[in-house]
């Protein structure tokens, strides 16, 4: 794993998080959209690339932008897996906020700002919600979206109840969230969100919903059908574990 272009020791409120693998066709879109966001805000703010065994210009684009801003830090690690990225910049980051984002971009940047104070104030994760009352998408096919639908139903029954999304990849920790969270996180993959939002209710962590305008790109990463079924029976491994785990506040 290596670590280039770190900021300094002075602490960003923000930290943005955004996880790349085989990213070279939407990764400077993304980008560029981003840095006007961070721009713009009164507040201080660190971008981390965490790019995990791309076989395209991902690493090369990012670290590109790294060495013209420098509000950027690029990761790079050889081992795949959207949880394992997540991980690696949550841990890296030096945010009192810590933002993790896709690389589609899927939610306007702007909306940023309502996963964290002053919008939104008194809890300790906040997660975007596609199905929160006030949420719109916009483009999605109805057999995705039922596929979605499906999915999250299951992690209701089996692991989450009372959270409608679990599975949008816009979701804001706090410091001691993502420093207490992360640590205990043991899943590489799809559903590391369900471990850590599970892990979290179990240690008494607030979490909100935040709905969101959401945006679908053909070009996702995740398989329907396959993925889905994988990430299906990751519910009943990821229930009984964090049922016999003891967690310390």
């Amino acid at each position: 794993m290596n670590y280039n272009n770190r900021m300094s020791s002075s602490t960003p409120f923000l930290s943005i998080i955004i996880p790349a693998h085989n990213e070279e066709s939407r990764l400077s879109k993304t980008l560029d959209e981003i840095l006007a966001f961070t721009r713009s805000q009164p507040y201080s703010s660190e971008i981390i690339i965490v790019e995990n065994a791309s076989v395209d210009l991902t690493l090369e684009i990012a670290q590109d932008y790294a060495g013209k801003n420098p509000a950027i830090s690029v990761i790079h690690d050889d081992k795949p897996g959207k949880g394992l990225a997540v991980k690696t910049g949550m841990l890296c980051a030096g945010g009192d906020y810590r933002f993790t984002c896709d690389a589609d971009l899927s939610m306007p940047a702007a909306e940023i700002s309502r996963f964290v104070p002053p919008v939104l104030e008194g809890v300790d994760i906040s997660i975007a919600s596609r199905e929160a009352p006030g949420a719109i998408r916009y483009g999605e096919p109805p057999m995705r979206h039922f596929a979605g639908r499906v999915f999250n139903t299951l992690v209701r029954l089996i692991v989450l109840p009372g959270l409608q999304d679990t599975q949008c990849g816009f979701k804001c920790f706090s410091r001691t969230a993502a420093e207490t969270l992360f640590p205990l996180q043991t899943i590489p993959g799809w559903t590391f969100d369900v471990e850590i939002l599970a892990i979290a209710q179990k240690m008494g962590f607030k979490i909100a919903e935040v709905p969101i305008p959401w945006y679908y790109h053909d070009n996702s990463k995740v398989h329907v059908v396959r993925d889905s079924l994988k990430m299906a029976s990751d519910l009943f491994r990821i229930r009984a574990s964090v049922h016999k785990r003891k967690f310390t506040p």
